[in-house]
């Protein structure tokens, strides 16, 4: 089976239902910029997603 990468946003921010599963790290990481910045008006560095938000599950 395949390693699945998640981002939890819901984790993070109690008034957010994002989180992304994939089986590709940088299309989810590049989704997860998007929209943190759209949404929340933050943006982060690849390494801070992956650091503080990316499980793998």
């Amino acid at each position: 089976m395949a390693q699945v990468d998640e981002f939890d946003r819901e984790a993070a921010a109690a008034d957010c239902r994002f989180i992304i599963q994939s089986e590709n790290e940088k299309g989810a990481v590049e989704l997860t910029k998007n929209h943190t910045h759209d949404v929340h008006g933050k943006d982060y560095t690849d390494e801070e997603l992956r650091s503080e938000h990316l499980k793998t599950v």
